[in-house]
């Protein structure tokens, strides 16, 4: 018996009947034990497409996930969804990593991460919560207004394109052809995808955390459960 919540298992039921693509989101370095083989036998599955959608550059994503399988990489937001970003796009995420790292510097802890289609500072692990608070303000204010700030979990990424990962979903969706699709996200940008989709799609918050996602789920370890249970049904 499936230990999902009765709506979201008969939302699962009725898009196992539709053959969808199924879309996730890791947001960890590692993927909890037993991810890799579900999201094989999803992929396996006839009619599925597995998508991995990630803020993550591409390479890094495929490096830290460790996945290997016959899957759609979207990186960068969706900004790496054909190919690397243009010339022009990267020097000026170059310039905007100049201008940042003196100022992440001088607050202990804080990290600057430069991504291919962005620039993200880091506070998570910045002792002093005021100080944490105080950079990312002073880099909101200090990034020019053209560029596309995308605030997450301690984290401010500031990106020198437009893509967000709904307007890359639904780039994907189209792409495919797909009559539905199952996405589940746990960090503040799977909203942008989480409003993009459409009714009959299945939309899942992994954690806490105000959403616009129909469905939730505890943790990591309750979407695995949830992915195990799309298989079952695909089988």
């Amino acid at each position: 018996m499936s230990t999902l919540g009765a709506d979201l298992d008969g939302a699962l039921t009725a898009l196992a009947g539709r053959r969808p693509p199924l879309v996730g989101d890791p947001s960890a370095a590692v993927p909890t034990d037993g991810v890799e083989g579900a999201l094989a036998r999803l992929a396996a599955a006839d009619g599925v497409t597995v998508a991995l959608v990630s803020g993550r550059g591409v390479a890094d994503l495929q490096q830290t996930s460790g996945l290997v399988g016959p899957y759609r990489w979207v990186g960068s937001h969706g900004a790496e969804f054909d190919g690397p970003l243009s010339g022009d796009a990267a020097a000026r995420r170059d310039d905007l990593a100049e201008l940042l790292r003196p100022v992440v510097a001088g607050t202990p802890g804080a990290r600057l991460e430069v991504k291919p289609a962005s620039v993200a500072v880091h506070v998570r692990e910045v002792e002093d919560r005021s100080a944490a608070a105080a950079l990312l303000a002073q880099v909101d204010g200090l990034v020019d207004t053209s560029l596309t700030k995308k605030p997450g979990k301690e984290v401010l990424e500031v990106a020198v394109t437009d893509a967000d990962k709904g307007t890359a979903l639904r780039r994907l969706q189209e792409e495919l052809g797909a009559v539905a699709v199952l996405y589940l996200g746990d960090d503040v940008t799977d909203e942008d995808a989480f409003r993009m989709l459409g009714p009959h799609d299945v939309t899942v918050k992994i954690g806490d955390g105000a959403t616009e996602a129909h469905h939730r789920v505890a943790d990591t370890d309750a979407a695995l459960a949830l992915l195990r249970r799309l298989g079952d049904l695909l089988a």
